[in-house]
């Protein structure tokens, strides 16, 4: 595989568990948090196949061979880093949400 098609297995599985993160986010405020633990579950797959890439290119260039730094390159990494961030943050208000919900059915028990 050549250069720039390593570069984007990193963006491409990166954009994937991106809109995964995102979706699981929009899943769980409908209260389905089965399916949004298994869209991030899916999200965590995606983004280990960016890394690995990553790691791929890090230890070539370690072992001495020159890896080019393009401006598709300095988007992957970006792409990686942003998806990674929204993975992080979509575990978080995700956890915030299953609070809210057993919050709101216990106030619906004392309101009967």
């Amino acid at each position: 595989m050549d250069y720039e098609q390593t570069i984007m297995q990193i963006i491409a599985s990166s954009g994937e568990a991106r809109s995964l993160s995102l979706k699981a986010i929009r899943t769980a405020r409908t209260g389905n948090l089965e399916e949004a633990g298994e869209l991030i579950k899916n999200a965590k797959v995606s983004l280990t196949k960016a890394h690995k890439v990553q790691t791929g290119l890090i230890q070539a260039e370690g072992r001495g061979e020159k890896t080019e730094i393009t401006l598709l390159m300095i988007h992957a990494q970006d792409h990686l880093m942003n998806a990674l961030t929204v993975r992080e943050l979509a575990v978080e208000l995700i956890e915030e949400i299953k609070e809210r919900l057993a919050l709101e059915q216990q106030l619906k028990g004392t309101v009967n």
